[in-house]
Formats: C-alpha cells, sequence, structure tokens
C-alpha cells in the first residue's frame, strides 16, 4: 500500500469502492487521512464499514469542511453529464482527483526523484506497460506494475529512489489527475474512443496530451495525425519529446525497420534492439510497444543490452497474441482480447499461414473488412451467434466448417494444421467478437481455449 500522508488531517469524499475506490479509502486512512466514502452499491458500502471505513452519503455532508473528492474513474466527470456527486463537489468549489493524482502528490511530497512511468494510448497500453516493467524486472530492479492494467496504483508499494513505478493510465484516469507528473510518459497513438466520456476527439486527444506535457520525457508515436501534432506542439513548448514510428525513418528518434528497433540522433542510425524470434512482441503493433517500451526504459536507465536481454524473455499478456502451446509444428495462439475486426486484424497480419477461429457475438460491420487476410487463412473455424453471418462473408473466399465450441473447433484445427505439411502452421483464436454468447468476458473464453490446446497438446 502507499500511504497518503501528505493529505494527513484532512477530510476527503471518496465515491465509488471498487478495487481502486476502496484501495484509495485504505490508503488515505492509513496516511492519517479520514474519508468518508460511498457508493451506489449496498454491498460495497457494507464491505467499506466492514474495513472501518467511515460510509455514509456524500449528499447529506456538510461540504464546507472537505478537501476534495475522490472519484473513481469509472464514474462520469463530464460525459454524457457529470455525476451527481461531481456537480455537488463542484456546487461547493471542492476539487475532483482520482487515485492517480493522489500518487502524483505523494510522490512530489516524499520521493519526487521515484522513477514513476506512466503509460497511455488507445491501443496498445496493456502490452507497453506490461513489457516495460518486465525489461526492469529482468533487469533486477523493483517494480511496481499498477493502474488501468489491473492493480490499483495505491495498492503497490509507496515511491522511493530505487523503486521503478510503471503505471497503465486510462484516458479516465488522466481526467482526475491534473498535476500527473511523470519523470516519463509515453503515449502510443490517439484513435477515436471513449467519445461518449469525452464529447469530443480534441478533448479526448487533449487529455492524452496531458500526460505526455506533465512528463519530464515524453516518449511520443507519430503514426497517426494526432499524435504527430501533439508532439510538434510539445516540442515548440520546449518539452523534451522522443517521437517513435514503425511507418517511417525518423532523423531522430526511435523507430523499427522490419525487426530491428533503430534509434536515431542527428540523422545517424544506431541498431539498439532486435525482435527476431520473439514470439510474444510479433507484428507491426508490437514493433510500436517495443520502440516505445525501449525509448522509455533507456530514459529511465537501461542499457541497451539490458533491454534487449528483457525483450527475449517477454512472455506477452494473457489473451493478447498468447501463445500458449505446441504440438510438432503447429503452434497455438490465444487472441481472444479481439473482440472486434480491427482488433483481430493485427494478429491475422502477424502470421502467414493461419487455422483462424472465429466468431461469438458479433460487432456491427462483421469481418468484412478483414477480406485482404483471407488469402492467408487455411480454413476458418466458425463458433457461437456470429457463425451464420461470418459464414456468408467466407463463403467462396476462404474454407470453412461450423465448429459450434471453442474445444471442438480446436480439435478440428489442430488436426488439419498437423495434416497440412506446412512449416508453422498456427491455429490463432482471434475471435473478431464479443465473448457474452458463450462466456462471460474473453478472459474465460480464453482460458477455455487454453483448455482445449492442453487437451490436444497432451494427446502427443
Amino acid at each position: 500500500m502507499t500511504p497518503i500522508t501528505s493529505l494527513a488531517g484532512r477530510t476527503l469524499a471518496v465515491f465509488g469502492l471498487g478495487g481502486s475506490g476502496l484501495a484509495t479509502a485504505l490508503a488515505l486512512q492509513a496516511g492519517g487521512a479520514r474519508p468518508i466514502v460511498w457508493d451506489d452499491s449496498a454491498a460495497k458500502v457494507e464491505e467499506a464499514r466492514g474495513r472501518g471505513l467511515d460510509a455514509q452519503p456524500l449528499d447529506k455532508l456538510d461540504w464546507s469542511g472537505i478537501a476534495a473528492l475522490v472519484l473513481s474513474p469509472g464514474v462520469p466527470l463530464t460525459h454524457p453529464e457529470p455525476h451527481w456527486t461531481a456537480k455537488l463537489a463542484r456546487s461547493h468549489g471542492v476539487e475532483i482527483v482520482g487515485d492517480i493524482e493522489l500518487f502524483a502528490r505523494e510522490r512530489r511530497a516524499v520521493a519526487p526523484e521515484a522513477p514513476f512511468i506512466a503509460i497511455t494510448g488507445t491501443n496498445g497500453k496493456s502490452t507497453t506497460t506490461a513489457l516495460i516493467a518486465h525489461l526492469f524486472a529482468a533487469a533486477g530492479r523493483d517494480v511496481q506494475l499498477g493502474g488501468n492494467i489491473g492493480t490499483a496504483i495505491l495498492s503497490l508499494e509507496p515511491p522511493s529512489p530505487a523503486r521503478v513505478h510503471v503505471i497503465e493510465c486510462s484516458s479516465f484516469q488522466i481526467d482526475l489527475a491534473p498535476t500527473i507528473d511523470p519523470s516519463v510518459a509515453v503515449l502510443l497513438n490517439v484513435t477515436e474512443d471513449h467519445l461518449d466520456r469525452h464529447g469530443t476527439m480534441e478533448a479526448y486527444a487533449a487529455i492524452k496530451a496531458r500526460l505526455a506535457a506533465g512528463a519530464r520525457t515524453a516518449i511520443v508515436g507519430v503514426d497517426d495525425d494526432w499524435t504527430r501534432a501533439i508532439a510538434d506542439r510539445l516540442e515548440s513548448e520546449g518539452h523534451r519529446v522522443v517521437r517513435i514510428s514503425v511507418l517511417r525513418r525518423l532523423p531522430d528518434g526511435v523507430y523499427a525497420e522490419g525487426e530491428t528497433i533503430v534509434r536515431a540522433k542527428g540523422g545517424v542510425p544506431e541498431p539498439v534492439a532486435s525482435l527476431a524470434g520473439i514470439g510474444s512482441l510479433r507484428g507491426a503493433h508490437n514493433a510500436q510497444n517495443a520502440c516505445a517500451a525501449f525509448a522509455a526504459a533507456s530514459a529511465a536507465g537501461l542499457s541497451p543490452a539490458e533491454i534487449q536481454a528483457g525483450m527475449a524473455s517477454f512472455p506477452g499478456l494473457a489473451h493478447r497474441m498468447q501463445q500458449v502451446g505446441r504440438r510438432g509444428p503447429v503452434l497455438f495462439v490465444n487472441d481472444s482480447k479481439a473482440t472486434n475486426a480491427d482488433a483481430a486484424a493485427k494478429a491475422l497480419a502477424s502470421f502467414d499461414t493461419m487455422f483462424w477461429i472465429a466468431g461469438g457475438k458479433p460487432k456491427t460491420g462483421g469481418i468484412a473488412a478483414l477480406e485482404g487476410f483471407f488469402p492467408k487463412i487455411v480454413k476458418a473455424y466458425l463458433i457461437g451467434a456470429a457463425t451464420e453471418e461470418f459464414a456468408a462473408t467466407l463463403e467462396g473466399k476462404v474454407p470453412f466448417v461450423r465448429a459450434g465450441t471453442i474445444a471442438n473447433a480446436v480439435e478440428l484445427a489442430a488436426a488439419d494444421a498437423g495434416a497440412s505439411g506446412l512449416a508453422e502452421p498456427v491455429v490463432l483464436l482471434s475471435p473478431a467478437c464479443a465473448s457474452f454468447d458463450q462466456f462471460r468476458n474473453f478472459e474465460e473464453r480464453g482460458k477455455a481455449f487454453e483448455a482445449a490446446v492442453k487437451a490436444v497438446v497432451g494427446e502427443e
């Protein structure tokens, strides 16, 4: 836990008692503050009371004595309209913050030189965050991994000069962190997302840019118009910016050329790392993640040799292009996180010959946008509610079978791939669909795939 000592003796309102909200309240209490907590869920309120917290309706408080309202990032701050607690706080002139902001303030108060690497972007931020943390762990450093990736930031050990915090930040979290100031920030990309919470693309991009603007060193992808403009603006304002790209050579920055990561300065390129043979970092999207991780780790003190060694041992994230087994030459890859066609495209672009398991609860547009990858698909195995829609799209273009379930699809695909005679056939689960027709979430779907692969591989 990171006790919030910088607010000792103050009273704060906390709304939202999920994982991060409860951790925030306990961290405030441990640091000597008085959190008054509430949630729309009666069960969560009772859980908080059972942990010794003061739970009472926030609309009954005397707000004149409240130092701040701490909101859970899942609670709307501005759109589609501010939550009632946000309206109440603003009406009393009380600032509204989140747990990332509390961490940033505590770090400034107790260990301002503590390494703090914060990562954001519309796509790729979880893999990049996990990769950066792995690089430091592999180099023998004390590293704390958390934020939007799963572990609440205030559940982590406190900041110290010898401890590296690697934190994934969503736009919701950044919106609640007005003074966030990481030593290194990574902004991977900005594409349309979360407009229901931010209103416009301009507002969404500005929130992402705020993370980079507060950093000592800003690592910024320049492969989309939004981030390219952000990098140019930050540099013109005097910020230290390191650009990254997988689409073009940069005179200054870090870019990928095939499987080689290149660092350039003053127009002079220097190969600094290789992704050859690293299955967990296949594909152009992972090359961008690796470039960002290299730039961030370098800025925070790791050597190219340490970074290369760490990349070689990176296992990848569960359910994201995760290699889960082999049977002879056949490689089984779990990409259950691919819940739409755009996400599935990244996996389909990463392999040459695939036996593709797809389907689930379909998204608008289906898989028509993936037609350019159809020549690489030897056969498709359709599951779930999308079966007939996907069959109509594939008809005459890709051989397919209605497999029904993941277990049946894996058995059929493994047999076909093993008999194909190909050098490295890939059985790929990249559903391009939500999971909710057969599973509670994509994690459960991915675990079902892994179990089916284990059953097949165990037959050898």
